[in-house]
């Protein structure tokens, strides 16, 4: 079993930033997928961005240049630096991670709010 749990949401002026962590625990083996997710009340779940244990990431096309996702493998850790936030970013944040052989595990989420 793993489990995931975020940290980090919170309220911001719009072209603030907020770092969002995911700390993993549990059966992680060392190949796995991790990423951010996001879902608004009614629309579906969307990929934000997503990086591998070996360290390639992607991004939505509405986030490149303004979030960066990490992750630090001793820790089992990942996060989410978003920078020039905007209202749009609005949205409720979820963990993910895909790990090889074993399965699909998502966090709780955590809200992030942008006021305008």
């Amino acid at each position: 079993q793993v489990q995931l749990v975020e940290s980090g949401g919170g309220r911001v002026q719009a072209g603030g930033s907020l770092r969002l962590s995911c700390a993993a625990s549990g059966s992680i083996l060392s190949l796995n997928v991790m990423g951010w997710y996001r879902q608004a009340p009614g629309k579906e779940r969307e990929l934000v961005a997503q990086i591998t244990s070996a360290g390639s990431t992607k991004y939505a096309d509405s986030v490149k240049g303004r979030f960066t996702i990490s992750r630090d493998n001793a820790k089992n850790t990942m996060y989410l630096q978003m920078n020039s936030l905007k209202p749009e970013d609005t949205n409720f944040y979820y963990c993910r991670i895909d790990v090889l052989g074993r399965g699909t595990y998502w966090g709780q989420g955590t809200q992030v709010t942008v006021s305008s």
